[in-house]
């Protein structure tokens, strides 16, 4: 054998086995899941039920953090700063990463570069609801009165440059209306004001606003995704209300930062991946309107990468860039 290779086999045995030990002592601490909106939302509740299985499993506390601000900026700068050794990770979404780093020509952090992909965990499809007292049982009666009154209803999102704000103005543009836009650092802040009556609509997943649907305090008008939800078979598609445009799903995945060790991010898929599969889990979370899936790290990248080329096209064609 060439003795110029020995010294390169030897450090890449050194190293594999170095990962090997990594990946088998952890989690040899708690483990941080940061959540970058406030609690009360779809990802905080995702987030939540697989850290208390990630607990059980491990023995190890895996303790969620809420850090919202920014559309998630806020947490994911921070994730993205984080040591890469699997003891900080975040729970990521469509808006987090494919949606909102296109508003900026000069994002606060990279989604793909600034960190290691670990697996996709679940999807859902926006539905435009609406507060009980809102004069409008379906999308033709709320164009209608969005067209009567320009500029006076108004709806709330998790934050600007959210799916639910894109999927809004794509719906504004769709039917010719002028809604005013409130965001929120959160799903679950956007959600209280909608009961409370202080915004009317809101486009957001099924799993942050079916329990209220189903106790009558907001009204769900239509899905909007290309066929009707299994746990709301009632509602219309906005494709059946004549705007097949206006279609927005969105996904929910978990990242680390760059850097983290493959074992590591092995360990995390591999776990993570059997929890979406428990039938418990996804009896939970379709309860909630979500579909528990999962991927592998590569598959997932793969699915930001593309997601970012899609909505740069709708966010450049909403007019929505900023500086």
């Amino acid at each position: 054998m060439n003795k110029l290779l020995l010294p390169l086999l030897h450090a890449l045995t050194f190293l594999d086995a170095t990962g090997i030990a990594v990946a088998q002592s952890y989690p040899a601490r708690p483990v941080r899941l940061v959540v970058p909106f406030a609690a009360g939302g779809g990802t905080d509740l995702i987030a939540r039920s697989v850290a208390t299985r990630l607990n059980e499993a491990w023995g190890q506390p895996v303790v969620v953090d809420n850090r919202a601000g920014g559309t998630g900026a806020v947490g994911s700068v921070l994730v993205a700063q984080a040591p890469p050794d699997g003891y900080t990770l975040i729970m990521v979404t469509s808006s987090t990463h494919a949606i909102s780093p296109n508003f900026f020509r000069k994002p606060a952090y990279h989604p793909i570069k600034d960190f290691s992909a670990v697996i996709l965990m679940a999807n859902s499809h926006e539905v435009v609801v609406a507060h009980g007292s809102t004069a409008a049982n379906n999308i033709k009666e709320l164009i209608a009165l969005a067209q009567a009154r320009p500029g006076t209803l108004n709806y709330a999102s998790a934050g600007a440059g959210t799916i639910g704000h894109v999927t809004a103005e794509l719906f504004k543009i769709a039917t010719s209306t002028n809604i005013a836009h409130i965001p929120y650092k959160g799903t679950g802040d956007a959600i209280r004001d909608l009961l409370g009556g202080q915004v009317q609509i809101m486009f957001g997943a099924p799993g942050a606003v079916i329990q209220h649907v189903r106790s009558g305090r907001i009204k769900a008008l239509a899905v909007c995704y290309r066929q009707r939800l299994p746990e709301m078979k009632d509602v219309p598609t906005m494709a059946e209300a004549g705007y097949p445009s206006v279609e927005a799903s969105n996904w929910y995945a978990m990242l680390a930062p760059a850097g983290t060790p493959k074992s590591v991010i092995s360990k995390l898929n591999q776990q993570v991946a059997r929890i979406m599969q428990w039938a418990e889990v996804k009896e939970q979370l379709y309860r909630q309107g979500y579909d528990a899936v999962s991927s592998t790290p590569e598959e997932l990248t793969r699915l930001i990468e593309t997601d970012l080329a899609k909505w740069s096209k709708v966010v450049k064609t909403i007019g929505l860039q900023i500086d």
